[in-house]
């Protein structure tokens, strides 16, 4: 299957994408990971591809302040190699070598993962785990959305018409924190039967419902797993039961629960 026509454009600078992106049926490309195999299958099928590859404004890795701002065009390889992200945001090294494989970390950009929100992918969980805030940008200027309001849904998010991430930015790690991120999956680089980003007491599970999935740390193991059952219902896929991803992310918790305690 060949992907329907549409218009290409690449602009020269933000303030042009946004302009691009303001036109009906404007579609940001990033990557193009996800994006180009969904108008293969015809998924998506917009009248206008802006392409945003090569505009220095929203690329780059950074400390600033007491935070690391990673620019919407950074690769998933260039933060698995950045000593910034290894060094001040351990969660998010330590989800990156489970993103798919070698030759689409090399081209697909932390930005296209958070706006796609798919509910199976690793970094929307790490934002919301770790408390993000996303950078947006839009005509009417910039805005700024905390991770757990910016995913609604089903590949839905806080982005409006014409708006487009720029940047997202995840606190400096204290000294005291504690993080740990779990995958399961039927081979490496598939996509998640079930995952866990855990930092202190947020235990947040992807691949577990429409968007991130949030659970308190209780007083206990005991405790916690009471509240997983309670707020986590997981839908089947073509492989695992409800009941059976139920049961791989209590697995989850009490390896997290584990690294925790030691």
């Amino acid at each position: 299957m060949k992907a329907a026509d549409f218009a290409y454009a690449k602009p020269a600078s933000v303030e042009d994408a946004l302009d691009l992106l303001a036109r009906r049926g404007a579609r940001a490309l990033a990557g193009g990971q996800s994006l180009i195999p969904s108008l293969n299958m015809r998924l998506s099928s917009p009248e206008l591809l802006v392409d945003i590859t090569g505009l220095k404004a929203l690329a780059g890795i950074s400390v600033q302040g007491g935070a690391v701002r990673i620019g919407a065009l950074a690769t998933h390889a260039q933060i698995g190699r950045s000593p910034e992200v290894r060094k001040h945001v351990p969660l998010l090294a330590q989800a990156v070598p489970h993103v798919a494989h070698a030759a689409i970390r090399n081209r697909g950009t932390i930005g296209g993962s958070l706006a796609l929100a798919d509910p199976a992918a690793e970094y929307p969980a790490v934002a919301v785990a770790l408390g993000a805030t996303l950078f947006i940008l839009g005509k009417g200027g910039e805005r700024k959305v905390g991770a757990e309001k910016f995913f609604k849904g089903l590949f839905e998010t806080d982005l409006k018409s014409g708006e487009l991430l720029t940047s997202v930015e995840f606190p400096v790690a204290a000294p005291s924190d504690r993080s740990v991120f779990l995958e399961l999956a039927r081979r490496r680089g598939d996509y998640a039967i079930i995952g866990l980003a855990a930092h202190n007491d947020r235990f947040v599970y992807f691949g577990a419902g429409d968007r991130p999935v949030v659970v308190r740390k209780g007083k206990s193991l005991g405790d916690t797993k009471n509240d997983l059952k309670k707020n986590l219902k997981p839908a089947a896929d073509l492989y695992n039961s409800s009941a059976a991803k139920l049961h791989l992310a209590g697995v989850l918790l009490e390896r997290a629960w584990t690294t925790f305690s030691t």
